[in-house]
């Protein structure tokens, strides 16, 4: 049977739209879009049947499935073939038992999905090789493109002109001035992309994008668009397949414009309706207390997301006032039970010190969702012997001025508390070893405090 995917409006105007098409609202009331599938005619194959295809494809090497996503395509954007698809084995990334970090919690089994580990270095080349990929195919069939272009606050842009450029396709990518690492600020220059530095936030860069695409200018890449969102979704899928196709209790998730929290939902969702779950986890989606909107609008009981000024944080890509996808992300949590939480800047950097002591390498981004499971915890909405996943949203590599200036105390509002700059020493074998026991006894002490944790 054959598999078909089409926009259709988010809150249910009457009206489907191809895949194809450079659209991004409903034409009837404005709202937002949602990629619907034909559930019934994917129901053609048993939850079994899914489960054994999309194991058997799980990272080959028979194009395009050692793509995560791609190998999921049914599921995603059936529509398009083989020869238009452009992938880079986005997906299939560690999902990594953060045992140490879990156990300073109290907790038995915390994973994070590192989904940094990725061609760019962030969850969004999930969602653009999808967009890609079908722009690509209405290019084939006649679309005229002038470009593609998105506002970012880093990752986007780095993704957009990664895919673009391997497709061949003309990139514009518009970024907030000096709110963006040098690291994010460098791929898409280097990927050929036309850069342009605007001096706004992400949400003055978002509202000119908007009006270049409304015009006909550029087809629109930020995650208003859905198309994003069915690449993004295939994290929930692929969470559930590594765990033997079981579900985990929580999914924290950083997030701010909000596409990623209703992606995660869609995926849990095509799970459960087509039976291979049962029930959804909690969500939480934790946010920066610099630029919270929608905790706000959780913690008010409000069923809209009023926008505000972002003020400055060191979780620079979720730093967004007016986020697209703030109607979406409410239905997601509405459904999953969810919670939202804010972390101060204070709390996430000290999130990120004591799980990179664990290991990790945080970026400030996942650092704000580990903050949020650790406020959880403490409220005892997380218990022990719940399985926990936080979603890493990117590489912490991209955040080097992040992480030096908390080494060396720099950073504004911060208490560095676990600050560990380099011992300078003459070369003195006898210096040289009272360091090191220093260091070993501290050890000792550390790995004592994480059993007294666990043993409460």
């Amino acid at each position: 049977m054959a598999y078909t995917a089409a926009f259709r409006c988010l809150t249910g105007c009457p009206g489907r739209y191809p895949l194809t098409q450079p659209i991004y609202r409903c034409p009837t009331c404005g709202g937002l879009l949602d990629v619907a599938h034909d559930i019934d005619a994917l129901r053609d194959r048993s939850p079994a049947t899914w489960m054994k295809l999309f194991d058997e494809r799980y990272k080959r090497t028979v194009w395009p499935y050692g793509s995560g996503v791609w190998g999921k395509r049914e599921w995603v954007a059936p529509g398009v073939p083989d020869e238009a698809i452009v992938s880079m084995d986005e997906g299939g990334t560690n999902l990594f038992w953060a045992d140490r970090y879990g156990r300073t919690l109290g907790l038995d089994e915390v994973w994070v999905k590192l989904c940094g580990n990725s061609h760019t270095g962030s969850f969004k080349d999930l969602g653009m090789t999808v967009l890609v990929s079908v722009v690509n195919k209405a290019i084939r069939e006649g679309l005229e493109v002038r470009a593609i272009a998105c506002a970012s606050t880093g990752d986007t842009s780095a993704s957009l002109a990664a895919y673009g450029a391997a497709a061949g396709l003309p990139v514009v990518v518009l970024l907030p001035r000096g709110k963006v690492s040098t690291a994010q600020l460098v791929q898409p220059i280097a990927s050929g992309a036309l850069v342009l530095s605007l001096d706004t936030d992400f949400d003055g860069c978002m509202a000119i994008v908007q009006r270049l695409s409304a015009d006909g200018v550029v087809y629109l890449a930020n995650s208003m668009n859905a198309l994003r969102l069915e690449g993004q979704k295939t994290v929930a899928i692929e969470i559930v397949q590594q765990f033997d196709w079981t579900l985990p209790d929580w999914v924290i998730l950083p997030s701010g414009n909000l596409g990623n929290a209703y992606a995660l939902y869609a995926g849990f969702k095509m799970l459960k309706d087509l039976g291979l779950t049962t029930r959804f986890p909690r969500l939480c989606v934790a946010q920066s207390a610099r630029a919270n909107p929608l905790y706000r609008a959780w913690a008010e009981k409000r069923s809209e997301v009023v926008p505000m000024k972002a003020g400055e944080t060191l979780a620079s890509a979720i730093q967004i006032g007016n986020p697209v996808s703030a109607p979406r992300a409410m239905l997601a949590l509405q459904a999953m039970d969810g919670v939202a939480e804010e972390v101060t800047e204070d709390e996430l950097c000290d999130a990120a010190a004591r799980a990179d002591r664990t290991g990790m390498y945080t970026c400030p981004h996942t650092a704000v969702a580990l903050a949020a499971l650790e406020k959880l915890v403490k409220k005892g909405l997380v218990e022990k012997r719940q399985r926990v996943v936080v979603v890493s949203t990117a590489n912490g590599l991209k955040f080097t001025e992040f992480k030096v200036k908390y080494h060396e105390r720099a950073l504004q509002d911060v208490t560095s508390r676990h600050a560990n700059p380099p011992v300078e020493l003459p070369p003195d074998y006898d210096r040289v070893l009272a360091a090191l026991d220093r260091h070993a006894a501290q050890n000792v002490q550390n790995v004592q405090n994480v059993q007294n944790v666990r043993d409460r």
